[in-house]
């Protein structure tokens, strides 16, 4: 276990319902959603989508971290589109993910050098390293 220094923030979210029509609310009230499962019509949103839109953002953010290091701005329109999928095999559910990274205008190997970075130090990389399969690709 990892020394732990100082938290920097703590999330703080009530779920009722589970993924079948519930909901989250965060304490701050600036998270407020509705449920639903994934591939079903209707509103709301999955922890599939949630983990996608929360790891991309960090990642990015990771991005700018290393970026900034080896003084080098991150194009504008650097983007990453999130793929994680929710599996099944022999009854047991399990997730795999994607990260499609755009970092148009950089060198290939320089934008490498930045995604490998990325990946060392986000905390969400560092969550999922050797407990889900994960491909990075640089596109």
């Amino acid at each position: 276990m990892t020394q732990l220094e100082k938290v920097l923030y703590t999330a703080k979210v009530h779920t009722t319902g589970g993924r079948d029509g519930g909901a989250s609310h965060s304490d701050d009230g600036r998270l407020d959603i509705k449920h639903s499962v994934p591939g079903t019509p209707g509103t709301g949103t999955n922890p599939e989508q949630l983990f996608a839109a929360g790891w991309s953002a960090c990642f990015e953010g990771a991005m700018g971290l290393a970026a900034r290091k080896m003084k080098i701005t991150l194009p504008t329109d650097t983007a990453i589109d999130a793929e994680v999928d929710l599996c099944l095999t022999d009854g047991a559910y399990f997730l795999q993910a994607r990260l499609n990274v755009s970092l148009p205008g950089l060198e290939r190997e320089v934008a490498q050098a930045i995604v490998d970075t990325a990946h060392q130090t986000c905390p969400y990389s560092k969550a999922t390293r050797g407990n889900i399969d994960v491909v990075i690709n640089l596109v």
